[in-house]
């Protein structure tokens, strides 16, 4: 279609927008389309009817033009504005016209962002669509299904959290849809081996990261190697400060490799661990750093002073709960413990400084803490000892006495049979 004829068609849309037309017209090509018997044409009229902008009062002409006061094969004239199938770029247009309209956009919802045409445009879909003419790179329609959109909060839309990575993936993890971008396609299968999967559909966390969470969604650019960081640090601010400020922030830079994921991976990110750290087996550190060097010496000697703190947490723990269940009461070391608890939470964040000292200024009041709760447990043992004692030692005495008691009542007992004798 020409650009007057996409102008006229949008003309016409603008003066049907939206009302009871519109509706009306959903009605009659609906109607047409369900008896045409052609899967294509009746599939759209079926899912329109869970549609959010049906909900709302729009028709097919608010988005095809036409002439919704005709019945036949005349409401879809081009010379009405009828535009039909939409090209890729028409797509972005007719979707954009509504929606970069903030005016309009309030009557329908107010806290619904205007912006997506404009960080489309700064997306790699966007770029594509607009400097190459890619017949295969993703619009509105792509992610947002076509007569059957539903809000991100409807548990089968399209977007909504436990969706999203499914609908990157229709053309993600298609390997021959994307052959010609060399880029690889295991993206969801390594995602759904993470620990942001596991919380969003273990845990129930809804706000957990999927693809639009790092990468943006109208506006979608892969991190860049240099500031994939700050993309990280929008969940993990803490470790995100320490690592800015740290040795490798300037080398990874240097070396042209991702801060985070060179760590931690990128889509397929496990569970992080003590044993990540030092020269051990599994240990990130012995990729760079050798038994020699000054990383891999600071390496260990943080994984060191990590355990010992979760060694003497542990041995604490252990030790107050056989108080308690003794019955001694230790509920106070119990809750002075927490403190413990929290500084080897701040240890394992320190290590993203790599510096030997952050890590222990965190871990030397945790072992305080460990230490002296571990005192009051061996205290409250002791004295449950000294109780026990003592309460054996009562308990002969007690004996004893009743052992006498029994001696001297027998005792009278035979001196009164005598007496009677």
């Amino acid at each position: 279609m020409t650009g007057l004829g996409l102008a006229g068609a949008l003309l016409l849309a603008v003066v049907l927008w939206p009302g009871q037309a519109g509706a009306a017209a959903a009605d009659a090509c609906a109607a047409c389309h369900l008896e045409t018997g052609d899967e294509r044409l009746a599939a759209p009229a079926r899912n329109f009817d869970g549609d959010i902008h049906k909900s709302k009062g729009f028709g097919c002409v608010d988005c095809h033009g036409g002439d919704s006061r005709e019945t036949g094969m005349e409401a879809m004239d081009p010379r009405k504005g009828f535009i039909g199938k939409l090209s890729r770029p028409q797509v972005v247009q007719v979707c954009g016209r509504c929606h970069s309209d903030a005016g309009f956009m309030k009557r329908y919802n107010p806290s619904l962002r205007v912006d997506q045409v404009a960080e489309y445009a700064t997306s790699v879909h966007g770029r594509r669509l607009r400097e190459l003419g890619d017949p295969k790179v993703a619009t509105c329609a792509s992610c947002h299904p076509p007569h059957a959109i539903r809000p991100r909060s409807d548990p089968k839309s399209s977007v909504h959290p436990l969706h999203v990575a499914d609908t990157c993936a229709r053309c993600h993890a298609d390997a021959k849809y994307m052959a010609g971008y060399k880029i690889p396609t295991d993206q969801l299968e390594k995602y759904r081996s993470s620990v942001h999967w596991a919380a969003m559909t273990t845990k129930g966390d809804l706000s957990a990261p999927t693809c639009n969470g790092c990468h943006g969604n109208h506006g979608a650019v892969p991190p860049g190697v240099n500031w994939v960081g700050n993309v990280c640090g929008q969940c993990h601010a803490v470790q995100a400060d320490l690592f800015k400020s740290s040795v490798h922030a300037k080398a990874f830079t240097e070396m042209g490799t991702p801060g985070c994921a060179t760590c931690h991976e990128n889509h397929a990110i496990r569970p992080p661990g003590d044993f990540m750290l030092g020269l051990g087996d599994k240990a990130v550190c012995s990729t760079c750093h050798g038994a020699d060097d000054k990383g891999g010496k600071s390496a260990v000697e943080m994984q060191a002073r990590i355990s010992s703190l979760h060694t003497e947490l542990e041995k604490a723990e252990a030790l107050l709960l056989r108080a308690e269940r003794a019955g001694m009461e230790v509920s106070q070391a119990q809750f002075d413990l927490n403190g413990a608890r929290d500084d080897l939470i701040k240890a394992r964040a320190a290590v993203h400084a790599f510096k030997v000292d952050a890590v222990k200024q965190a871990v030397e009041p945790g072992l305080a803490v460990s230490a002296k709760a571990h005192a009051r447990g061996l205290r409250a043992l002791e004295e449950l000892g000294f109780r026990r004692k003592g309460l054996a030692v009562s308990l002969i005495v007690i004996f004893a006495l009743i052992a006498g008691l029994v001696v001297k009542i027998r005792q009278i007992e035979r001196t009164r049979e005598a007496s009677h004798d």
